[in-house]
């Protein structure tokens, strides 16, 4: 998978990378941050496709994290929705 760029990956580092995930979002498409505990990380832009629901809606995304936040929460940033 090519490396998506965002202010969010840093190439040089293993702390905060950006993958392919499947991202519970009941409130639509306007969030540009979610908690880890919505998030699914998988191995490829296709595979999170097949595990997406738009129906539950399980949203598939490219996302940078998990980093922590300020509040010590640890966050997903979107980076774009694959559908």
């Amino acid at each position: 998978m090519p490396q998506a760029t965002s202010l969010f990956t840093d190439v040089e580092s293993n702390v905060v990378g950006t993958s392919a995930v499947v991202i519970y979002a009941p409130s639509g498409r306007s969030r540009k941050r979610f908690p880890e505990g919505v998030v699914e990380v998988y191995a490829s832009e296709d595979e999170a496709r097949a595990h997406a629901d738009p129906s539950r809606p399980r949203r598939a995304a490219i996302a940078s994290g998990p980093a922590r936040s300020s509040e010590g929460l640890k966050l997903f940033y979107l980076v774009r929705w694959l559908d």
